[in-house]
């Protein structure tokens, strides 16, 4: 994902107008490219300005009803949503106010090097591309003209967008905002990134990558808690373009190590690794 595309989602984002895909795409990119996060800021301060000039609806009865409706059909994702890859060079562990992005070693091959600065004619006092800051400004303008227009209904539509989201990133968000949160990254094969997420006081663990091969037929990914001489199953999990969010099951203890194995479709027959880990993130 390029700049631009992330800016898209991040519009969509801060105007809770997502799919649950785009949702997972938005929160993965925002996961492996932390210094796309002003981006997102500014997108979040803009809907919010722009709700604030909105005069309060009171939403009708049967809003509360069909919330609760929609709360008892949403299903609960039994699995997490993806990743693999080869880890190329050692992680690094960081706390969540510690945006960088530090390799040890040469750049993997692969790697994106940073864009050509814009020119001056192309750059606003701030330093946003000013072509990017138009397209947002028109974007946020139609969404103030389509508030104004249909009131509560954008409130259902953010409503509904908010209980699509996918477990895994939900999970992500309440990892973040914990005040141990941690995280480390891994480089992989073919210039694709593995950053684990965890919280020692929630006892969770979420895995983001980006750029990763899709496993053989008949294969899948399992996620493993890597403690002592052995491996705990943390659940198995798929890949969708290259792109991936997904919590480990089960509870995270101190100095667990984050492994990823090939298995068979379904997990391994035996409840341990049947092949050597393809991504190995230790968190101590």
């Amino acid at each position: 994902m390029n700049e631009q595309e992330f800016a898209e989602l991040s519009a969509g984002a801060a105007l809770h107008a997502l799919s649950p895909d785009e949702e997972r795409r938005f929160r993965a990119a925002l996961s492996v490219h932390p210094e796309w996060r002003s981006i997102a800021r500014d997108d979040a301060d803009a809907a919010a300005a722009l709700a604030s000039a909105v005069a309060p609806v009171v939403p009708p009865d049967s809003i509360r009803s069909a919330l609760l409706s929609r709360i008892a059909d949403t299903p609960q994702a039994d699995e997490a949503t993806s990743i693999a890859g080869t880890p190329r060079s050692s992680a690094r562990t960081t706390s969540k106010d510690d945006p960088g992005e530090v390799r040890a070693g040469n750049p993997p091959a692969g790697d994106v090097s940073q864009p050509a600065a814009p020119s001056a004619s192309s750059v606003e006092p701030d330093g946003t591309p000013a072509g990017r800051r138009r397209g947002r400004r028109l974007l946020f303008a139609l969404a103030a003209c389509i508030v104004l227009l249909v009131g509560i209904g954008v409130g259902t539509i953010a409503v509904h967008g908010i209980l699509d989201r996918p477990a895994p990133v939900v999970a992500l968000e309440q990892i973040e905002g914990a005040a141990d949160a941690q995280q480390a990254s891994v480089s992989l094969d073919g210039g694709g990134t593995a950053v684990a997420h965890w919280s020692a006081s929630l006892g969770r663990a979420v895995l983001v990558t980006e750029d990763i091969a899709v496993p053989a037929d008949g294969d899948t990914y399992e996620l493993w808690f890597v403690r002592g001489d052995g491996a705990v199953s943390a659940g198995t999990f798929s890949v969708d373009g290259g792109d991936a969010v997904a919590e480990l099951r089960g509870e995270m203890q101190a100095g667990d190590a984050i492994a990823v194995t090939v298995e068979p479709t379904g997990g391994s027959p035996t409840g341990q690794p049947t092949s050597d880990p393809v991504i190995v993130i230790p968190t101590a």
